[in-house]
């Protein structure tokens, strides 16, 4: 039996005029990359239809009061051409857990209060310990490690059941992400199942702090735009259906307003109150700790790192062939991949060379048009595409002069804690 994911699964929309039209490239960009690219680089930019790549350069300069400030340099962006955002959703999903735990406060509530999911409909499963965690209990703190050290599938679908569909959905677009679709967990349910989530509590020393009803989505969504991809597909049942896979009702997230909700959580100050999440010091601190730091530097959880080896969720410059990371770069980001697409939204920190950028992108690399089948060229073309990119953008910012050197000891963290 093949492996169904169903939230990984790839789509092209057919509507290439209203694409074209909504297309951002800036020449600086484009002749950057194009001026600098290997044969196989080249390759991948000559066939923008093939590869359906997307690529956001911000460079990010200081002002004497070492304020940031941000530009933009955009390569075939386009937020009418979906991508499947795979687990980049978990991101915003990571910061909306941390902002609803600061609301909950006043029940004596923290992100390390241990949480028990319940079920109370179809599809639903329920949560009594987390043996990764240092005191086995399950936690939105937990979760949040798991999702930035290794992507965990199951702590996004705790922390969508925690949030609620209709709330996640309501509460990105009241920050400006009219655009921001999160439909569904990350195990095979119906649309419906989706729409339900479980009853939660919070309890302590065997105290209930506060409980959550069970809850059910009524949110009407756009689904006007048909949006499908590929030849054929498997489907749940490990059929060959011979059409291309609708994904019309799936997660939505365009890479603008990945690339902006980054910099909203790593940059507060640098966008406008109204676009910020409701966050504490310690929380944006536990945040940059865990989107920076390597799975050999958790105590809890603990990972194979012959499997979750340093560059494990770090596309640009440092996934392909398991490329060694210097002691003195950190990359603050979240991956996804799923079903020929990949993309990173990332941060990037050089302390010795007193450098910083972002990198936002994303490719399709799925040279046999079947969607859910397990094969994909991400080793031979997707993770290669993002290292040379990335590494193109990192020599032009080590030779790039600046006005005011940047001080990143925002950034500068210590990862050294195991017992947490």
């Amino acid at each position: 039996m093949r492996r169904y994911i169903p939230y990984c699964l790839v789509l092209a929309a057919f509507w290439p005029a209203v694409v074209s039209a909504q297309e951002k490239t800036d020449d600086f960009l484009k002749g950057l990359l194009l001026s600098q690219a290997s044969p196989f680089l080249r390759r991948v930019l000559d066939k923008p239809d093939s590869f359906r790549y997307q690529l956001i350069y911000t460079r990010i300069d200081r002002d004497r009061h070492n304020r940031p400030h941000f530009h933009d340099y955009h390569y075939r962006v386009n937020r009418l051409e979906y991508f499947n955002p795979a687990s980049t959703v978990k991101m915003p999903l990571a910061f909306l857990a941390l902002e609803k735990i600061y609301d909950l406060a006043r029940y004596g509530i923290d992100r390390n209060t241990p949480m028990l999911t319940d079920s109370a409909y179809s599809g639903q499963t329920p949560v009594r310990s987390d043996t990764s965690a240092a005191d086995g209990q399950p936690s939105v703190a937990q979760y949040i490690r798991k999702i930035f050290l290794v992507s965990d599938n199951d702590a996004y679908c705790r922390l969508y059941e925690f949030l609620g569909q209709e709330k996640i959905n309501r509460r990105l677009w009241q920050l400006g992400y009219p655009d921001i679709r999160i439909t569904r967990r990350f195990v095979p349910m119906t649309e419906d199942e989706n729409r339900h989530t479980n009853p939660i509590r919070f309890v302590r020393d065997g105290k209930t702090l506060y409980s959550q009803a069970a809850a059910y989505s009524p949110l009407a969504f756009d689904f006007s735009r048909q949006v499908l991809l590929g030849n054929a597909h498997y489907d749940r049942h490990d059929s060959l259906i011979h059409q291309p896979m609708d994904f019309t009702r799936h997660n939505n997230f365009p890479l603008e307003d990945a690339r902006q909700m980054l910099q909203s959580v790593l940059f507060p100050q640098a966008v406008p109150a109204t676009r910020r999440f409701h966050l504490s010091p310690d929380d944006y601190h536990f945040l940059y700790r865990y989107m920076s730091e390597y799975p050999r530097e958790s105590g809890h959880p603990r990972y194979d790192t012959a499997e979750y080896f340093d560059g494990y969720t770090k596309f640009f410059l440092f996934k392909a062939g398991r490329q060694s990371i210097p002691s003195y770069i950190r990359v603050f980001n979240k991956p996804g991949w799923a079903y020929g697409f990949l993309t990173d939204i990332a941060y990037i920190a050089d302390f010795e060379h007193h450098v910083e950028f972002m990198l936002t992108g994303t490719i399709y690399v799925n040279s046999d048009g079947v969607l859910n089948d397990d094969k994909y060229d991400f080793d031979t073309i997707g993770y290669p595409f993002f290292k040379e990119a990335g590494d193109i953008i990192y020599r032009y910012e080590l030779g790039r002069k600046r006005k005011h050197l940047p001080d990143l000891k925002d950034f500068q963290l210590a990862y050294d804690d195991l017992t947490r």
